[in-house]
């Protein structure tokens, strides 16, 4: 693993193989090359040594053009790929590819392609969420062993990060908007290519967010979360409801379900770690939803460092509403012909299961966009060692609205032939609507019997 060697200074090597060391807030002398040496967010600034990585240029708001349905035009529209990889060719570009991702040539070899076109970098958050990761920076703290956070406020605690678990959490709190509600749909094609289609309504609120929130007590909620099912008719009406915390050892995540035939709210405590995906057909856990979410106290964290890699990015072509879902699945994986690839700088933090502890990976390696904390690709072992499933997230800038988010999330089943294609919204009536206001009330168990009505 080749590392990034610029960002590492004395000491910090050493430090990064202890996987969940409990680690200080850096001193404000190095905070203050936020904005400078570093972006904003704790990205390299600068490009690359020949250029193939450019220098990071936020992207303005007036990137492209809003439809009425709020889905963007493609700022990149015009650019055509440097070169498409191919099983034929993958082995000169193996250097810069996960093990899943090369797997995904040996395992699709007359279909799987990654078109590599040039790369832009312009992620970015509104102005006051700057502000707020430069002061964690210089505060947030570790707390229960790597497992929550302490002095946090609004996203990314450690922009200059100094282990495995301080990447995690970066993608866990990263930015998504603060608030959106959401129509998606998820897709789990059987290997012939045939597939029906799960239809999501998803309520996403940060705790700040929160009409009602107060800054003097912000207690233990990161995040809340709904999710009802409104179609096919034999799941509709189901909701999830998930009250996410920041420290879920001292207090775990809460989790409710509304079952629409029963008309009963219950406790949900297998919504977490490899407890089963919603409507999913067994492809993915609870914590493969936003390719890792949840609790990181079951597995040991190591920071490899970085490297150059090539990550499925601004994927504006893939969320055209023109598509159909069915130009979308095919056979296998998505249709690669709709994906785009940039050369970027990654984080690589992998993670094994701690001695006692269970889930059904063993081990899983990330690689995590430097410039805004999400994970592009997650490889994920089986307790033999063996590759299973490759996770890939097509993201995009949402630039209307400054949010770094996902498109599409993809997650592969080297072994059965199977996916999993979550997030797509091409023919729906709206894209995300980010600025959803709601109040804890709107979040609580005795609010999913409404929300469930069919």
């Amino acid at each position: 693993m080749k590392i990034t060697k610029s960002l590492f200074h004395a000491g910090v090597l050493g430090l990064s193989l202890l996987a969940t060391s409990v680690m200080a807030a850096v001193p404000a002398a190095e905070a203050d090359k936020l904005g400078k040496s570093l972006t904003p967010m704790g990205a390299e600034a600068a490009g690359n040594a020949d250029g193939s990585i450019p220098a990071w240029k936020p992207m303005p708001k007036n990137a492209g053009t809003v439809d009425s349905k709020g889905f963007l035009s493609d700022p990149y529209a015009s650019e055509k790929p440097l070169f498409t990889i191919t099983a034929q060719n993958v082995d000169q570009y193996k250097d810069k590819l996960a093990p899943g991702q090369y797997a995904m040539f040996k395992r699709y070899p007359e279909t799987y392609k990654m078109p590599v076109y040039p790369s832009h970098r312009g992620a970015t958050v509104p102005d006051d969420v700057f502000a707020a990761i430069k002061k964690n920076a210089t505060n947030t703290e570790l707390v229960s062993g790597g497992n929550g956070l302490k002095n946090f406020e609004t996203a990314v605690p450690f922009p200059i990060p100094k282990s495995g678990v301080e990447v995690i959490w970066n993608h866990i709190t990263r930015y998504r908007g603060g608030s959106v509600t959401r129509l998606v749909t998820q897709a789990t094609p059987q290997p012939n290519g045939s597939f029906s289609l799960v239809y999501f309504q998803d309520q996403f609120v940060f705790r700040d967010k929160m009409k009602d929130y107060d800054p003097a007590n912000p207690g233990n909620i990161l995040f809340y979360f709904k999710q009802k099912v409104t179609a096919p008719a034999r799941l509709a009406g189901g909701v999830l409801l998930v009250h996410e915390t920041l420290d879920q050892v001292a207090e775990p995540r809460s989790a409710w379900v509304y079952n629409a035939g029963q008309r009963r709210v219950r406790r949900a405590p297998q919504v977490s770690y490899d407890g089963p995906g919603t409507a999913a057909d067994g492809l993915r856990t609870s914590d493969n939803l936003d390719m890792y979410n949840g609790a990181p106290d079951r597995y040991d964290w190591k920071l490899e460092g970085k490297k150059e890699m090539y990550i499925a990015s601004d994927a504006y072509k893939l969320d055209d509403p023109k598509l159909k879902y069915g130009d979308i699945i095919k056979a296998g994986h998505i249709n690669q012909d709709l994906a785009r690839y940039e050369l970027r700088r990654v984080w690589h933090v992998v993670a094994t299961l701690k001695e006692g502890q269970r889930h059904i990976y063993a081990k899983r390696d990330f690689y995590i966009d430097e410039d805004t904390w999400q994970a592009a690709v997650i490889d994920h072992y089986d307790g033999r060692n063996q590759l299973w499933r490759v996770a890939e997230a097509h993201a995009q800038n949402y630039y209307n609205v400054q949010v770094p988010w996902y498109t599409l999330e993809a997650l592969y089943d080297l072994q059965s032939g199977r996916y999993l294609a979550l997030g797509m919204k091409n023919e729906e009536k709206s894209a995300y609507d980010f600025g959803f206001t709601a109040t804890t009330a709107d979040f609580t168990p005795n609010a999913l019997r409404q929300d469930g009505i069919r």
